[in-house]
């Protein structure tokens, strides 16, 4: 059996920080919008803290946290391996859990080549 390849990861830098996040408040989850005041930012909330619309994407999960996306923006993105990353500064809005740490969730893209398009793990979507 061949191994799935992943469509989401993270940076050490994105994990330390979700480590943080978890010993504050324990699960997590996390969307990434399709635009409005948050703009395409993932952003992170206690699990349950945010509810994906019907037919958000999941498109895997980091530390065990779902990672969800935006039903309109998946179908832009879904060519693309998402690495999570994190850097010092302050998103627009704030609604994000890292927000009072002085960090802001990021994610860096590239395009999947064909052969592991082909070869991709399955999408979970909302109902």
């Amino acid at each position: 059996m061949e191994t799935k390849i992943a469509r989401l990861s993270a940076t050490e830098k994105a994990l330390e920080v979700i480590h943080e996040l978890e010993d504050k408040y324990g699960a997590l989850m996390f969307y990434q919008a399709g635009g409005c005041c948050e703009g395409t930012q993932p952003q992170c909330f206690e699990k349950g803290g945010f509810f994906p619309r019907m037919n958000d994407a999941m498109i895997g999960t980091i530390n065990g946290h779902e990672f969800w996306i935006d039903r309109d923006l998946f179908e832009y993105w879904k060519y693309s391996h998402f690495t999570l990353d994190v850097t010092d500064g302050f998103g627009p809005g704030g609604f994000s859990l890292e927000t009072p740490l002085g960090k802001t969730f990021k994610v860096q893209y590239r395009l999947f080549t064909p052969d592991e398009y082909e070869n991709l793990e399955p999408v979970q979507r909302s109902e």
